[in-house]
């Protein structure tokens, strides 16, 4: 059995604290189309070059039905910085257009077979996964991305087409799991096999 979640698999719930002071599940996004789930987190280089691309992308899709949701799921004890009093500073800083959820206990990164920071997750209307992967190619100089994979799977989506390449490889730094040095990935995800990206 892959790691991460498969193509046409249903979106697993979750119940996780925001920064803006509620809580969500699953069920507090119905109203979108298109659900983007992306793990992220404050402090890897490849989010922080590439979260402006992800908040353009945000913004073209927003009118079309399509909500995105962040999720930190890094252990603290691997990485300090991604705590959340850093997550609640982050957001009031640069107001990104996402709700950010802390998944403290890494469950929901470990339903989703979250790899890096970032990865992202779109679903369709009935929350069944029609792309996993990259946002760009180029996250650590996202002014340098010279393809927005993210942007075209949203695109081909909303316009009823199905997606031209639904599975590309996620290119960031390891999810920080608790109890595991910074580098270890789970032995599972080892067997993904991605499309060339």
């Amino acid at each position: 059995m892959a790691f991460t979640l498969e193509l046409g698999q249903t979106a697993p719930d979750f119940r996780l604290p925001a920064t803006d002071g509620k809580d969500y599940s699953l069920a507090d996004f119905d109203d979108a189309k298109t659900l983007v789930i992306f793990f992220t987190c404050n402090h890897c280089p490849f989010v922080i070059g590439s979260d402006e691309n992800t908040r353009a992308t945000a913004n073209e899709f927003k009118d079309g039905g399509v909500r995105f949701v962040g999720i930190n799921s890094n252990s603290v004890h691997v990485a300090a910085d991604d705590g959340f009093d850093g997550m609640v500073q982050r957001m009031a800083e640069h107001r990104f257009p996402w709700v950010y959820l802390r998944d403290e206990e890494q469950s929901v990164a470990l339903a989703y077979g979250a790899l890096r920071t970032p990865h992202f997750y779109v679903f369709d209307g009935e929350r069944k996964l029609v792309y996993t992967g990259r946002g760009i190619d180029n996250p650590r100089e996202g002014d340098k991305a010279t393809v927005n994979d993210l942007q075209r799977a949203l695109a081909e989506h909303t316009s009823g087409q199905p997606v031209s390449q639904p599975l590309t490889n996620p290119i960031g730094c390891n999810v920080k799991w608790i109890g595991q040095d910074a580098h270890w990935m789970p032995a599972e995800a080892c067997d993904l096999v991605f499309a060339p990206s």
